[in-house]
């Protein structure tokens, strides 16, 4: 748990040093993070890994419009505590905001220090390389702050062999520059 909580202050600090750096630049729209439930159990799939997942991102200011809401690039990691599979990503997000609430979903790629094959205390992902698919639905409490209820998974889309997947919940807090 210890490295866990370390990798998470590492991401913590990184995240900040960057999104001061890139913002002076005007590259940052936004930092987000969080604390997720780890592996929980939807669509039948085994949730076999313990711990928490604390996650953090870079959402960056290019955008294309689609649909009402904005498609952005974004990257972040989700790493666990207690052994459980932590993974860095890159997304292309799409979202909707109104003047209160906003909604986001995206598709990405996503590399993990998981297990490909599993075991009774591991997932079986299949191939080191997943997708990654986020879905948020959350709050605007200021122009600049935003709290989100954000869900991810990762798979390898029955690319491989094994795909057992992984889903984390949980509450994220946002700052947009």
């Amino acid at each position: 748990m210890r490295r866990a909580l370390a990798l998470a202050f590492a991401l913590f600090l990184v995240l900040a040093a960057g999104s001061a750096q890139a913002q002076q630049q005007g590259i940052v729209y936004e930092v987000r993070g969080g604390v997720l439930a780890h592996d929980i159990d939807l669509w039948a799939a085994r949730g076999v890994e313990d711990g928490t997942t604390f996650n953090g991102e870079l959402v960056f200011t290019p955008s294309y419009d689609l649909l009402s809401g904005k498609i952005r690039p974004a990257v972040g990691a989700s790493l666990t505590t207690q052994d459980g599979t932590s993974y860095i990503y890159a997304d292309a997000k799409w979202e909707w905001s109104g003047p209160v609430f906003f909604v986001g979903a995206g598709l990405g790629a996503a590399i993990h220090d998981g297990s490909t094959n599993g075991s009774p205390k591991e997932k079986a992902l299949g191939s080191r390389v997943l997708f990654h698919v986020p879905i948020e639905l959350g709050w605007q409490v200021t122009e600049k702050n935003r709290v989100s209820l954000y869900f991810e998974h990762v798979s390898n889309g029955f690319l491989a062999d094994k795909n057992e997947g992984l889903d984390n919940i949980g509450v994220r807090l946002s700052h947009r520059f």
